[in-house]
């Protein structure tokens, strides 16, 4: 599958309005378009920072979608967002996990790598990394985004609750530390969220 992240930082006392306004508004003009396959939500309410991830069936509904999207996605973020970032990846791995419940928390890692090295990066975590995240207490899923062609991805691991979240992150750090290393990989940001809303459906 294919997605589309949008990153927003700014007001934190506004977070609640854009997020009233995607889970409404925006979640229906979501469903509305072909090859839509579900969304993700993710916020930092004391820093305000928001991370959203819809999912497509192909690059092709991906691209049809941001038509309407784009030209929609400003007053959906406002008045909170200040800043505004884009990105569009390939899910070259997904492990679905458990239906992830409200409260539970994201650990996300930003990483760039040589784009010869993307299929080593792809066969890394998935049989690398995805096994030993997988044994940690109140895993509840994992994905590598890549693009290729730039050399730039997002991983992700899912967490039923803030509670494991926070447990888990030495045991991650271990896993980080290894798999990028084998995979030739340099995380260039990390970051931890509160799951508003997870939901993809399986192909």
């Amino acid at each position: 599958m294919f997605v589309r992240t949008v990153y927003a930082t700014g007001d934190p006392a506004q977070l609640g309005t854009a997020l009233r306004a995607l889970n409404t508004r925006g979640h229906d003009l979501l469903e509305e378009r072909p090859g839509y396959r579900g969304a993700g939500v993710f916020v930092d309410r004391d820093l305000g920072k928001l991370l959203t991830v819809s999912w497509w069936e192909s690059a092709e509904a991906r691209h049809n979608s941001d038509e309407v999207m784009s030209v929609r996605r400003p007053e959906l973020l406002q008045p909170f967002a200040a800043t505004v970032a884009v990105e569009n990846y390939e899910a070259v791995v997904f492990h679905p996990g458990q239906r992830t419940l409200a409260g539970g928390g994201l650990r996300a890692a930003r990483l760039e790598f040589a784009p010869a090295d993307a299929d080593l990066a792809t066969d890394t975590f998935h049989a690398g990394v995805l096994p030993r995240l997988e044994v940690l207490p109140g895993f509840a899923g994992a994905a590598l985004f890549l693009d290729r062609e730039r050399g730039r991805g997002m991983s992700g691991v899912l967490f039923a609750d803030r509670g494991s979240l926070a447990a888990s992150r030495a045991g991650q750090a271990s896993v980080r530390r290894e798999g990028t290393a084998k995979a030739h990989v340099t995380v260039v940001s990390l970051e931890e969220f509160e799951i508003v809303h997870a939901d993809v459906r399986g192909n």
